[in-house]
This record gives structure tokens, C-alpha cells and sequence, in this order.
């Protein structure tokens, strides 16, 4: 069994970060009461990025991880100062990774060491009211929103080589043995042929460790 191709494959739900939002600020200061509008603008929301990693072989560590949230922008203050742009998350995924959205779209393969792939982008910063300032209106009382970070379900998919094959009499619990040694959860029967097309798990013996199993 061993050398044959499998599929390792999972679902994952990622959040971009929102933008912060704008000021509404005005300047006092004590001899100019009336000062202007002074608000800045919110900081950039995080994008989620996907890095390629050699070192790694699975997709093992998302089945733990199902959740990608990236931290949102700092909203701008008075005297126009901007929010910080959020830190991205950044996620390392073994080469050959193949992203895809739920409904089956392309949107990026990882091939290479170092490579980077943004899955979610996150929201602009919003504007602060001195943005907002005309002859018309020289106090402008509102600022915009950060704008909401992307949010959706990937699909990631791995093609992976089987290491170790498990071959035996049918109902003589190979797929209870994948099941205790991996994060694998193949139909188990107490009849034969339970199993009617290979099961893949990934065995994690230690830190950054593993080896798959068919």
C-alpha cells in the first residue's frame, strides 16, 4: 500500500480583521477653543495569509485549528494620528497545498518555501473627520467605519503519499486501529468489507513529527 496517492483534505473558516474606525475629533487646546477637525484614520484590519513551509508534510495541525481570526485595526485619535495597520496572521502549510473556497473555486496553490498566498484581506481603515471638511461644512460631526474584514469557508487539500498500509482479513479492525492511532474517523462495523475505499489518517508521534497512514 505504501506509495499510493491520497487526498488529505480540510475545511477551515478564516476572518480577516475589520478596519478601524475613523475620529471624530476636534482640537481644544487652551487658547484656541474652536479649533478644527482633527480626527484620523483607523488602522488596516489583518489579513490572513497562507506561507509555504517545506519542513511540513500534513495538513495536521488544522484539524485542531479550524477557526483563522485576525486581529482588527487600531481606530485613529485626535490631532490626526492613524490607528496601526493590525499585525496579519500568518499560517504555515506544507508545499502542494491547493486552496479552494467551499463551493470548489480556485484561488491558489502553495508551491514554493517562503511562498505566500492572502486567503482574506482585511478591511480598510475608516476615515477621521478632518477628511470630511469643505466650505460647506468646516465642523464635520461624523467619521467613517472601519470596513469588515473577508470572511468565508476555505477548503484546503494536500495530495500526500500513504507511508504505512495496513493489510489484513476484513473485520479484523484496521479501521479501529487508524481511528486510535489517528485523528482519522473511518465507518466502523462489526460485518465485513465495513471499509469499502482506503482511509487516510495522519499519525503525530512527536512535535512536528508524523508519518500517514492508509
Amino acid at each position: 500500500m505504501a506509495g499510493v496517492d491520497f487526498i488529505d483534505q480540510v475545511k477551515i473558516f478564516v476572518r480577516a480583521g475589520h478596519g478601524g474606525a475613523g475620529s471624530r475629533h476636534f482640537r481644544r487646546e487652551r487658547f484656541i477653543p474652536k479649533g478644527g477637525p482633527d480626527g484620523g484614520n483607523g488602522g488596516r484590519g489583518g489579513h490572513i495569509i497562507l506561507h509555504g513551509n517545506s519542513h511540513l508534510t500534513t495538513l495536521l495541525d488544522f484539524r485542531y485549528r479550524k477557526h483563522l481570526v485576525a486581529p482588527h485595526g487600531i481606530p485613529g485619535k485626535g490631532n490626526q494620528q492613524t490607528g496601526a495597520n493590525a499585525v496579519d496572521l500568518v499560517i504555515d502549510v506544507p508545499l502542494g497545498t491547493v486552496v479552494k473556497t467551499e463551493e470548489g473555486i480556485f484561488k491558489g496553490e502553495i508551491t514554493q518555501h517562503g511562498e505566500k498566498l492572502r486567503v482574506a484581506k482585511g478591511g480598510r481603515g475608516g476615515l477621521g473627520n478632518t477628511h470630511f471638511k469643505s466650505p460647506a461644512n468646516q465642523a464635520p460631526q461624523f467619521a467613517q467605519q472601519g470596513e469588515q474584514g473577508e470572511h468565508f469557508t476555505l477548503l484546503l487539500e494536500l495530495k500526500l503519499l500513504a507511508d504505512v498500509g495496513l493489510v489484513g482479513l476484513p473485520n479484523a479492525g484496521k479501521s479501529t486501529l487508524l481511528s486510535v492511532l489517528s485523528a482519522a474517523r473511518p465507518k466502523i462495523g462489526h460485518y465485513a468489507f465495513t471499509t469499502l475505499v482506503p482511509n487516510l489518517g495522519v499519525v503525530s508521534y512527536q512535535p512536528q513529527q508524523s508519518f500517514v497512514m492508509a
